[in-house]
């Protein structure tokens, strides 16, 4: 029988959602990929558990979630099995998040984030999630054929009926959150964050001016793809592959040719050993310098792999040097 470890929390340092209560590790799993129904449940479950005994509290998944496009809803219900078993007794320290959005089955509500997909989006996920709250709820995206109000009220009656804590959005730009966040104001209900695409070669979320919306309102970004689909690993300083899956936020990053991009990599892999560091943790380091990134969100099914991300947190700090340095590589 699972018994978490008494250390689980001596490692990490909680970081607040912006000024609300919500607090969260600096680093969360994500069950995007690799956690489906084909996936096999007892390795994965080795890397949930694991990942709790670290100080790893925070779990992300979607109702779109499961095979890479297909059997959607498997990966909550994967993670569903290990919350009703081994982290049954430890439902209170977790943070469970799970979003509607995306495609889910055929038909006008499979899809977007009208009332009526959102409020059968959350019973449903709650079902598979076999729960009877989620600690966060999202708009997994902004859906242009919605309007934001309607979309907004309908996240506020899913924690009024308590079947959330807290609210998000995702895939939300800064006049689609400053839209937002000032109807979540006007109905009081407990908006905490926007989970953006969000890496070092990528800061658009920063140079956009979404990380000051937030700031302003109260709230934090949580950053999806930190490492870039891996980019941002030591797998591709000397080339990335022609059937590279790049994410669709990150597919500018090859405008200028591979070659160009891996150079790049090169050199900021080297001012990350400069710093004692690998080039992913550096990477992570970089986006948690700014108390605005409540967390980076990371997907792995590899126990070294997460303990090695892990390790960046033990050095936050930058340098003006280092910062500028940065800048100059990814001009």
């Amino acid at each position: 029988m699972y018994q978490a470890a008494k250390t689980r929390y001596d490692q990490l340092k909680v970081r607040h959602a912006g000024a609300t209560g919500l607090m969260l590790p600096p680093i969360s799993l994500g069950l995007w990929r690799h956690y489906g129904s084909n996936d096999p449940l007892n390795e994965r479950r080795k890397v949930i558990l694991h990942a709790f005994d670290q100080g790893v509290f925070h779990f992300d998944v979607a109702n779109h979630y499961g095979n890479n496009g297909s059997d959607f809803g498997s990966t909550e219900s994967l993670l569903g099995q290990v919350l009703s078993t081994d982290l049954k007794a430890y439902r209170d320290e977790l943070v469970i998040s799970t979003k509607a959005g995306y495609l889910i089955h055929e038909g006008p509500y499979g899809f977007g984030t009208s009332r009526k997909s959102m409020l059968q989006g959350i019973d449903d996920s709650l079902r598979r999630l076999q729960l009877d709250y989620v600690d966060i709820f999202y708009a997994h995206r902004f859906d242009p054929t919605t309007p934001i109000a309607e979309t907004v009220r309908a996240l506020d009656d899913i924690v009024r009926q308590g079947k959330a804590r807290y609210v998000g959005v995702s895939n939300y730009e800064t006049p689609q959150a400053q839209q937002a966040i000032e109807l979540f104001k006007q109905l009081g209900t407990p908006f905490v964050l926007d989970q953006m695409s969000y890496n070092i070669l990528n800061p658009h979320v920063e140079t956009s001016g979404l990380t000051e919306t937030l700031r302003q309102a109260g709230a934090g970004v949580i950053a999806y793809g930190p490492l870039c689909e891996g980019l941002l690993s030591q797998r591709y300083l000397n080339g990335i592959p022609d059937d590279f899956p790049i994410h669709h936020t990150n597919k500018s990053l090859f405008e200028n040719g591979k070659p160009a991009l891996v150079a790049k990599l090169n050199q900021l892999n080297q001012l990350a050993q400069d710093r004692g560091q690998t080039l992913s943790q550096m990477s992570l380091a970089w986006l948690l310098r700014d108390p605005v990134v409540t967390s980076v969100i990371i997907g792995t099914t590899s126990v070294a792999h997460l303990d090695d991300n892990l390790k960046a947190t033990a050095k936050l700090d930058f340098t003006a040097d280092e910062l500028e340095q940065i800048e100059k590589i990814l001009r």
